[in-house]
């Protein structure tokens, strides 16, 4: 759906370095991570998408067609620093974004009417901003930037401000929106959401893209061959021996299930086989690390590189 070929971005002359020779390919009716740390080049090339600035080198391509003013009708931005007005009742708010996105007026009620609904939220029309707590306000920020029905749905940290309740009604919805084959870019520092939403991800750190993949693939490509073991009914005298012959983690023993992790890249089958001797398997499973682990080694290899 999206395609960014080598793009680059600099600031102040060309002192500072945003982005450099960034290529990603987001792909039609998926979720997108864009993740990285603060000032690694997120921002800078989601304002690029939004044609806030410009590339200085590179080409963007939204369905094979290269990136060009038409497409400001098809993509939905909702930005980290939320954009509405305080003294504006939300009800008119609505309907002025709707419109500003080309939509009549009745197709734009018509649209907050669906999202107020689904959001809980149908009692609010009539509220100004200044009267609603962050996380309230949170919520029509998110209707603003899905009101006109997107193609290309872009969302900066879209669960700042939120409870867990609110954080997983707003979620769903995403997730829903996916279905229906919207495109969604999601940045933020929330690696359980990430797990939870994305098919792929992107990692930029100091302006280059430093992995991409499906999530996965991605994850499968950090593992270093760690297994969990839990056994009962155990034989110690055999568990002493097996010690001495492969690495075991600390051996923990809580009401009678005895668990360890365990350094292993040989045969499966062989290593199985010795632990039956030793008692009954009650879990055998391989830690695959999570995407905040991912995240951290890749930055952390990075920098050392």
């Amino acid at each position: 759906m999206l395609q960014a070929k080598n793009v680059s971005k600099t600031y102040n002359a060309g002192k500072k370095i945003a982005l450099q020779d960034f290529s990603i390919e987001v792909p039609a009716g998926s979720v997108y991570g864009l993740l990285g740390p603060n000032g690694a080049g997120k921002t800078s090339f989601i304002r690029i998408i939004n044609q806030i600035t410009q590339a200085d080198t590179g080409e963007i391509f939204i369905n094979g067609e290269k990136l060009n003013p038409n497409h400001i009708k098809d993509i939905g931005y909702m930005p980290e620093e939320r954009g509405l007005y305080k003294n504006m009742t939300v009800g008119d708010q609505l309907l002025y974004f709707g419109e500003l996105k080309g939509m009549s007026k009745n197709h734009a009620l018509e649209q907050a009417k669906y999202w107020f609904d689904q959001l809980e939220i149908d009692h609010w029309w009539k509220k100004k901003l200044s009267e609603l707590s962050k996380g309230m306000a949170q919520k029509i920020q998110f209707v603003v930037t899905v009101l006109h029905q997107p193609k290309l749905l872009i969302l900066d940290e879209p669960f700042s401000g939120f409870d867990p309740v609110n954080a997983n009604l707003v979620k769903d919805q995403i997730l829903k929106l996916k279905e229906q084959g919207t495109t969604i870019i999601l940045s933020t520092h929330r690696m359980e959401s990430v797990e939870e939403m994305c098919d792929s991800v992107a990692l930029i750190n100091n302006s280059k893209k430093i992995l991409d993949g499906k999530i996965f693939e991605v994850r499968e490509k950090f593992k270093q061959n760690l297994y969990n073991i839990v056994l009962s009914e155990v034989n110690f005298e055999q568990l002493d021996a097996l010690k001495n012959k492969y690495n075991f983690g600390d051996v923990t023993d809580k009401h009678g299930l005895i668990s360890f992790d365990l350094s292993y890249n040989e045969d499966q089958n062989l290593l199985l086989n010795d632990l039956m001797k030793v008692g009954k398997i009650r879990s055998f499973d391989e830690k695959i690390p999570s995407m905040n682990e991912v995240f951290i080694t890749a930055v952390t290899s990075q920098a050392q590189s």
